[in-house]
């Protein structure tokens, strides 16, 4: 059960943090230049920003069943994934909430006048939060992988019918 539990947080944490940096990195800017402008982008945003944030859901589940079912033998470690789970799980929550704002600002391929420097204003916002939420989330890889790496060796996956040795 161990390595089944791992291995879908690792999955999810690669999809999740693999997702978000491929699109802000990739995706953003080649899609700004072949649609024509940072509008019809982000019309595109509006929607995959859903799915990360369900991603992100689904790595919060994940991640909470390993922090408090794993063999971490390190208190203030497991206190600190714990810690910054939630905070993490609150940014989540922020984005979630802040995301239908900005979709009742933008219809797709404008933004009304009146609200355009409370859309970019909100936006910005967004994005500050989901660059904290990013920085966390490489911190939990980081406690995470010390905690797998100090679990006790009975914890790990027998290999080619043997357990590890002790």
């Amino acid at each position: 059960m161990t390595f089944a539990r791992r291995f879908l947080v690792f999955q999810a944490f690669l999809l999740w943090q693999g997702g978000f940096v491929f699109y802000a990195g990739v995706v953003v800017p080649v899609g700004t230049e072949v649609l024509g402008d940072a509008l019809r982008q982000g019309a595109v945003t509006q929607q995959v920003t859903n799915w990360l944030n369900l991603i992100g859901l689904i790595w919060h589940g994940l991640f909470a069943w390993d922090v408090f079912a794993g063999a971490d033998p390190s208190r203030r470690r497991r206190r600190w994934r714990a810690g910054l789970w939630a905070v993490s799980l609150a940014l989540l929550a922020g984005l979630a909430g802040l995301h239908p704002k900005l979709d009742a600002m933008f219809d797709g391929d404008t933004i009304s006048r009146g609200d355009r420097a409370t859309f970019y204003l909100w936006h910005e916002t967004y994005l500050w939060i989901s660059t904290a939420h990013w920085v966390i989330g490489l911190a939990n890889a980081g406690l995470t992988l010390a905690a797998w790496a100090a679990s006790p060796r009975d914890s790990a996956p027998t290999v080619i019918g043997r357990s590890p040795a002790v």
